[in-house]
């Protein structure tokens, strides 16, 4: 468990956050990031277009349509961790406005504490068969996709992160993907591994001694806040997807 103390120090003093607990490695409750009252149309420069970055080697097309990633479909057992709620806000790049993006589907992938991804033999372990940390969600009209998991551990070589894929609808003419990953503050990830949940993990990189992260990170990095008993934090990317 984190205190008080810690949470006031890896969030940059808490003034805009409600700390009336605090945050614990275990199964959180179900919470859910604002949502906006209505879909809008916004002028640059809040259109942020976001570098691609590679896939890795641990993308399988699951298809696990669903929004709480946690768990093993295969056996029902959730993994352990700080929880961690995720909203991404897709929007697309026409004639120098934002125009939220509905139907897209969004894919999402990751270690888990100990640094092992599901369905993969790697160094770390094989896990094939498992389907942990992972699935997509669709955007709604306001181009939002909500997603609930855990803060990523971490291994040799590399940055904390979280790869995510989006992609245009199915029923679409024109297909687009756009795969990228998210990283956090190094601060944030200190205390996170701190943890005893984390102790398994390699070693962990801070980002700016991770080649991927130098290659347009910064872009990439996602503020998160405490709210309830687990982190928030909202990604808005815009995608130009003129042919």
């Amino acid at each position: 468990m984190f205190t008080r103390r810690e949470l006031l120090g890896f969030l940059g003093g808490g003034a805009a956050v409600s700390l009336a607990g605090c945050w614990r490695e275990v199964t959180p409750q179900s919470t859910r990031a604002s949502m906006p009252p209505s879909a809008e149309v916004m002028t640059l420069p809040a259109c942020v277009v976001r570098p691609q970055q590679s896939e890795g080697p641990f993308f399988v097309e699951e298809r696990l349509n669903r929004s709480d990633i946690r768990s093993d479909p295969t056996s029902g057992l959730i993994k352990a961790g700080v929880p961690l709620q995720l909203t991404f806000r897709v929007l697309q790049l026409r004639d120098r406005r934002c125009i939220p993006l509905s139907e897209a589907i969004v894919d999402l992938w990751h270690c888990d504490a100990e640094g092992l991804y599901s369905d993969a033999d790697s160094f770390r372990g094989n896990t094939v068969g498992q389907q942990f940390l992972r699935g997509y969600q669709v955007t709604n009209t306001q181009g939002m996709a909500q997603f609930t998991t855990i803060f990523p551990g971490s291994y040799p070589g590399r940055a904390v992160h979280i790869h995510f894929k989006i992609r245009s609808a199915q029923t679409s003419n024109l297909p687009y993907e756009f795969t990228s990953q998210l990283y956090f503050d190094d601060a944030v990830t200190e205390t996170v591994l701190a943890g005893s949940t984390y102790s398994q993990g390699g070693a962990w990189t801070p980002n700016p001694r991770d080649g991927l992260f130098q290659a347009g990170g910064e872009q990439l990095t996602i503020a998160l806040e405490e709210s309830s008993n687990s982190l928030v934090g909202e990604f808005s990317i815009a995608l130009d997807m003129d042919f």
